[in-house]
């Protein structure tokens, strides 16, 4: 029996992606859970274990192959039994469409994703044997958890148990109702925009280099086009002294000394916004066609200027953590950003973003919401400006921030609220500890 291995789907939103590196060759046995592929989407380089045991029979998609679509099969296996008739002795092979599911083995954030083909059914759990059809993760899950497969329904391809089934067992929820994502939002599709070439809007043929897109730029351009039409956005922008700031972090950095760790402005601006949005809930929340969503804690993320586009990796209950502890994962997420060496639950699933173009001198600026997410901070530079006090001119170090508010979930003065106690918070520091 022949079993083909498809390009997994390594995020929710993941559609295609780039076939990197191949960790095997035909001829090759492999084990569930090997590591046999490098697979690489718009924001990350992930490793893809095998499944199914057999012998690796066709590379079909060569290392290096690009828009590669998600359930496109990859590879072959001649499995367990190829070449071999069945006999009246043996077991009957089960009803398989002839296609294996493909796992990362860093889990992303809201489950297994086999979307595409695959159709298998929930109610459908298929049996090898009395080998229970389970991902490797699955399988993980469930003994951490205690659980019995036997008793878990699975609604991957051909009724493979994945993650989300061993954590809707574990809740005592419904797999299926689990794998049912919310709409974004009510939408209507537009007609297709017409685009117009280069040269139709004027520009001379050979004047110009193509460089062709990245996955990320697409993926970019996409999310941020529905972004910026379809989000009701409005801006709001305040200033702040930050002189007791940068004298509360040389204080801070002298005492970290030691342990090697420097605190950032942007650190500080971090954990200043998760308290914040913990003060005022309501802008720790997004829109839903159900409802608005008010979330738990404040996953906030930054953005990180990467080659080829942006990241947002996020320091999840942020307002949990101390400075030195943000400075810390703030300092390994960028790195591994750079390096494209994160994980999908890394960068997906915040709830507030952070975007600081201060380090370029940038004074202010208002950044396009990141969908789900209720609002954004745009953050510019820290500079001498004129200030006055009662009728006295002075000079202070002055920062102008900016949050980009969704006015179905934050209205303009919930977004002014959490600007005045960002500001209380950033221009007195220690007010963060109460």
């Amino acid at each position: 029996m022949s079993i083909d291995i498809l390009m997994p789907a390594l995020s929710p939103t993941m559609e295609e992606g780039s076939l990197a590196k191949w960790h095997v060759k035909v001829g090759d046995n492999v084990r569930s859970g090997d590591v046999i592929a490098e697979i690489e989407t718009d924001k990350a380089t992930m490793e893809v274990e095998a499944v199914e045991e057999g012998v690796v029979e066709a590379i079909l998609v060569p290392e290096g192959t690009e828009n590669v679509k998600v359930n496109a099969p990859i590879a072959r296996l001649a499995g367990e039994g190829a070449g071999t008739p069945p006999t009246a002795s043996a077991p009957p092979s089960p009803p398989s469409g002839g296609r294996a599911e493909a796992e990362a083995s860093a889990p992303p954030p809201e489950g297994d994703h086999p979307e595409g083909g695959g159709g298998g059914s929930a109610a459908a759990q298929t049996v090898t044997g009395d080998r229970i059809l389970a991902s490797p993760l699955a399988r993980r899950l469930a003994e951490r958890a205690g659980l019995d497969l036997k008793t878990i329904q699975g609604s991957g391809p051909h009724g493979r148990i994945i993650k989300r089934d061993v954590d809707a067992a574990g809740k005592g929820a419904s797999p299926k109702a689990a794998a049912t994502p919310a709409p974004a939002a009510d939408r209507t599709p537009d007609a297709p925009r017409q685009v117009q070439s280069l040269e139709q809007m004027g520009i001379a043929p050979g004047s110009y280099d193509l460089i062709p897109l990245t996955g990320m730029n697409k993926t970019v351009a996409r999310r941020m086009t529905d972004s910026f039409r379809d989000v009701p956005h409005f801006p709001l922008t305040i200033d702040l002294e930050i002189d007791a700031l940068l004298a509360a972090r040389t204080k801070i950095n002298a005492m970290l000394e030691s342990q090697k760790i420097k605190v950032s402005v942007n650190d500080i601006v971090i954990k200043a916004a998760a308290v914040a949005l913990k003060r005022v809930p309501q802008t720790n929340a997004s829109y839903t066609p159900e409802g608005i969503a008010m979330h738990h804690h404040a996953d906030v993320a930054m953005a990180v200027a990467i080659d080829g586009g942006l990241i947002t990796p996020i320091i999840r209950a942020a307002e949990t953590k101390g400075l030195a502890q943000i400075a810390t994962e703030t300092k390994d997420l960028a790195e591994r950003a750079r390096t494209r060496k994160l994980k999908p639950e890394e960068y997906q699933g915040g709830t507030f973003s952070v975007s600081n173009l201060g380090m370029f001198g940038i004074k202010s600026f208002a950044s396009i919401i990141n969908e789900p997410q209720g609002a954004i901070l745009s953050v510019g530079a820290g500079e001498k400006r004129a200030v006055v006090r009662g009728d006295q001119l002075g000079v202070a170090t002055v920062m102008s921030v900016t949050i980009t508010c969704d006015h179905r979930v934050v209205d303009g003065a919930t977004g002014a609220r959490f600007l005045q106690v960002f500001k209380a918070l950033i221009e007195d520091p220690l007010t963060m500890l109460v």
